[in-house]
């Protein structure tokens, strides 16, 4: 439902007509079963739309693929249908009662009447003169395009238009309110849930067992921070009605904790170090801003249990591959070959790695670096479906400019024993029509919050340089 629908009441709906929604071709192409997402509302699509599906339906891409999903979808429709087609199909039954409107297809050619400036070959120009017949034709019902594209909306505004942006993709409408994995906890919490507290030493940790209000509030892999004289860093090992039991951390940044000859500068990199180092965690999700040294320590915590404690086999990495600059073309040799330009960040890290022994000198210096290229294995995300990785130790990095789709796409390549680590920052995001509130790494953030074998943290301090951290707050 759209935004402005949700928030009306039920005796609005019943007062006044319902909307009529005109999908632009990206929306289709971005969400395939756009068509069925907008409830009680009904659903327009222009001939152009159509016409644009079948130009971009050839080929492998995602794109691609979306089209020809979105085409396979409104032939099932088109297929069910009833009534002359002219009284619009009712979706109650394609969509599995997702959606109560209807779907109406451009059946007459509609005369432009758009203004001498614009056009009238162009397909989004098309689209737009669709949309002023509708609401000259329907002048009681609110005719609202539906647009990916910023462009195309300002546009239909200019012309006296209702547009807005596909709503149904986002996960949340304020990053500020995603989940960071931490909790700081009053001065008088103690006071409030210490009655009747049990704890308790096992495998060198304290575990605290308490009942209370707040106890409602918290998610399995959260970490609890009191600050003070005796300070309080622990993990949520389990939450259930008003009760909780807790969990006291390895201090990952004492040097005998040392991961990889690395240890955590700061509060939040230990808890990322204290989920990475965790085998009953099977999903990890560490989101900060360039040099807050997700990878490095994604890396470091993946060669210790590769190279160390053998808990998995090898590492493998992938990463979309979005250019920042103009693409630079394509790129010879294997598939690892083509990847190695986008894996710059990897390189990075394995020398400050590599770096950590002081002791082996250049000789073996060559020879750990060597060992650990062949147990990191480069992969592509385009040779992924279909696959599944048994042992391994998953990262996906730049995981912000993953669609929510293609994220599940990769989480579902795990097997038995793999571990995934997603890395992102999620202000930086490059690939077209993806906003912070719909990537697909705050969509598992959220809808991995709270179950017991996944864990977030949100890093907040760079440690890059002090040059670093001046640029990112002041530019």
């Amino acid at each position: 439902m759209s935004r402005q629908a949700a928030v009306s009441t039920t005796s609005d709906v019943a007062a006044k007509p319902s909307k009529l929604f005109v999908l632009d071709t990206n929306v289709l192409m971005h969400d395939p079963t756009s068509v069925y997402r907008f409830e009680e509302h009904d659903v327009f699509l222009p001939i152009m739309t159509l016409e644009e599906l079948d130009n971009h339906k050839k080929g492998m891409s995602e794109i691609a693929r979306n089209a020809r999903q979105v085409t396979r979808t409104l032939d099932e429709i088109v297929s069910s249908m009833d009534d002359a087609i002219e009284q619009g199909i009712k979706l109650h039954e394609a969509s599995r009662r997702l959606a109560s409107g209807r779907l109406f297809l451009q059946t007459e050619a509609i005369a432009s009447e758009l203004p001498a400036g614009l056009p009238t070959a162009k397909a989004d120009n098309q689209i737009l003169a669709v949309v002023i017949h509708l609401q000259r034709q329907h002048p009681e019902r609110s005719v609202i395009l539906v647009s990916k594209d910023i462009n195309m909306r300002i546009k239909a505004r200019t012309l006296g238009l209702q547009a807005q942006d596909y709503f149904n993709d986002k996960v949340l409408e304020d990053t500020d309110i995603l989940y960071t994995g931490m909790r700081e906890l009053s001065a008088e919490f103690w006071d409030e849930h210490g009655q009747g507290m049990e704890s308790w030493q096992q495998d060198g940790h304290t575990l605290y067992r308490f009942k209370g209000p707040l106890c409602t509030q918290f998610l399995a892999n959260q970490f609890l921070i009191q600050e003070g004289e005796s300070p309080l860093h622990a993990i949520v090992r389990n939450a259930s009605g008003t009760s909780a039991e807790i969990q006291t951390l390895t201090d990952y940044t004492h040097a005998r904790n040392s991961v990889w000859g690395i240890t955590a500068r700061n509060r939040e990199q230990n808890f990322a170090l204290n989920l990475l180092m965790n085998p009953e965690i099977d999903f990890v999700t560490l989101l900060g801003q360039a040099g807050t040294g997700k990878t490095l320590l994604t890396l470091a915590a993946g060669l210790t249990q590769v190279l160390e404690t053998r808990r998995y086999k090898e590492i493998i990495m992938t990463r979309v591959t979005v250019p920042v600059g103009e693409d630079i073309g394509f790129l010879p040799g294997t598939e690892e070959e083509k990847m190695g330009p986008w894996m710059g960040a990897l390189e990075d890290n394995l020398e400050v790695l590599n770096k950590s022994d002081e002791e082996t000198g250049d000789w073996g210096r060559a020879a750990t670096h060597d060992l650990i290229r062949n147990r990191i294995k480069i992969k592509s995300l385009n040779f992924m479906r279909g696959r599944t990785f048994l042992n391994k130790f998953l990262i996906i990095d730049e995981a912000q400019n993953l669609t929510p789709k293609q994220m599940k796409t990769l989480i579902t390549r795990a097997g038995p024993a793999t571990k995934v680590v997603c890395l992102g920052n999620i202000a930086q995001i490059d690939t077209p029509y993806l906003t912070e509130g719909s990537s697909g790494l705050a969509y598992v953030v959220d809808r991995f919050k709270g179950w017991a074998h996944a864990g977030h943290i949100t890093l907040q301090r760079g440690e890059r340089s002090r040059l670093a951290d001046y640029a990112a707050e002041v530019l």
